[in-house]
């Protein structure tokens, strides 16, 4: 098929298709006699598998080690397993992350509680006045 086929059956852009082409996730395609690129089904589940971890919010290592797995299907699951593990510490300690992010958002929302000149509004006044040494550290491997 070619690549507006695989973009339609897979629901991305070809642009998408490129880059993870570019970022060795998918496979290069055959190419026919007019030197178009020639996608098979192998290339649609591997994109929809691809699509599936994103949907995650997995990174592309995750996403490579995952497919580097894949790619010894009579190994043991242990690595997934582990991978996994991981990436839901990251996913926990985001969580962590946003929840602070959202008490530090409502701490500044209560500074303004009625509509005034934006030169008086106290949501202004505590993001000039806030320190940014105050603002936590992310330690996600989203970065």
């Amino acid at each position: 098929m070619k690549i507006g086929e695989l973009a339609q059956a897979a629901q991305c852009t070809v642009e998408t298709i490129r880059y993870y082409e570019k970022e060795a996730l998918l496979p290069a395609p055959a190419r026919t006699s007019g030197n178009y690129r020639d996608y098979s089904e192998i290339h649609l589940e591997r994109l929809s598998f691809i699509r599936n971890c994103r949907a995650l919010d997995m990174t592309h290592q995750e996403i490579r080690a995952l497919l580097q797995l894949m790619d010894q299907p009579e190994d043991n699951c242990h690595s997934v397993n582990t991978l996994l593990d991981a990436h839901i510490e990251h996913v926990s300690i985001r969580i962590q992350e946003l929840l602070k992010l959202e008490e530090q958002l409502k701490t500044l929302r209560q500074q303004c509680q009625s509509e005034q000149a934006v030169q008086d509004c106290g949501i202004v006044q505590g993001l000039n006045n806030m320190e940014v040494s105050n603002t936590p550290e992310r330690h996600t491997h989203l970065g």
